[in-house]
């Protein structure tokens, strides 16, 4: 398997370039603030490491979202991609954005059934 970096180089926009309609517009699934949730819980995970009932190129699409938004950076570590939110970023930029998305009580978002 290539390392994540080889199969596809990751950008990551320069947040004084953010607007906030774009980053509102990423926020408006939720699969992604489940993603946001799951990554702020953990601090960094792989995306295949949040467990979502939807195809692996649906989350990839979702991911990319995200990122393109500024609100995740991706990085590779062997063969695995990843991702942490720009937390201390996003504050600077549009403070108290994260908190309150992250404030809303979770809706319910397809997730991968836990085998016991």
């Amino acid at each position: 398997m290539l390392p994540c970096a080889a199969m596809k180089p990751y950008t990551h926009p320069e947040l004084a370039d953010v607007t906030l309609p774009v980053v509102m517009q990423a926020l408006s699934d939720p699969c992604r603030i489940e993603i946001l949730r799951s990554l702020m819980d953990a601090g960094e995970l792989a995306c295949g490491d949040i467990p979502l009932t939807i195809s692996k190129a649906t989350v990839s699409h979702h991911f990319a979202v995200l990122r393109e938004a500024g609100l995740v950076l991706t990085r590779s570590e062997g063969t695995r991609c990843l991702n942490t939110v720009r937390e201390n970023e996003l504050e600077k930029r549009f403070p108290g954005l994260i908190a309150l998305v992250l404030s809303e009580k979770p809706k319910k978002v397809a997730k991968k059934a836990v085998s016991a």
